[in-house]
């Protein structure tokens, strides 16, 4: 199983949507992180995501762009993604995020747009 602390790998403040919105946000997780960590996993292998060490909290942008573009740009489907994924967090808190991640993941249609970087 492999894991991709979200606040130590990636940013402890991800915020924004596109790469123009700054650092820490969707895309750049989306493209830089994500996306890397789920083509290098073997079959039937798992990505743990911790989503709470040292974040304070996300936005909806971000989750969205980070997430559900996996499934919006044609990477991975959304069924596929949540097989391949497991949220972790200690906070009760952060159940709330894990729960929106899921739900944006779900609501993303399959290849409906073309990636584009937005710089």
């Amino acid at each position: 199983m492999k894991i991709l602390n979200l606040g130590q790998d990636f940013s402890l403040d991800p915020s924004g949507r596109y790469l123009t919105d700054g650092e820490g946000n969707g895309e750049a997780f989306r493209e830089d992180c994500l996306k890397k960590e789920i083509q290098s996993l073997e079959s039937g292998e798992k990505l743990q995501i911790i989503i709470d060490d040292g974040v304070e909290g996300y936005g909806s942008s971000f989750l969205v762009e980070g997430f559900a573009g996996m499934v919006k740009y044609g990477y991975i489907t959304d069924q596929e993604l949540l097989s391949k994924i497991e949220i972790i967090y200690n906070d009760k808190d952060f159940d709330f995020y894990k729960n929106k991640i899921i739900e944006y993941i779900e609501q993303a249609k399959f290849n409906s747009q073309e990636y584009k970087p937005t710089v």
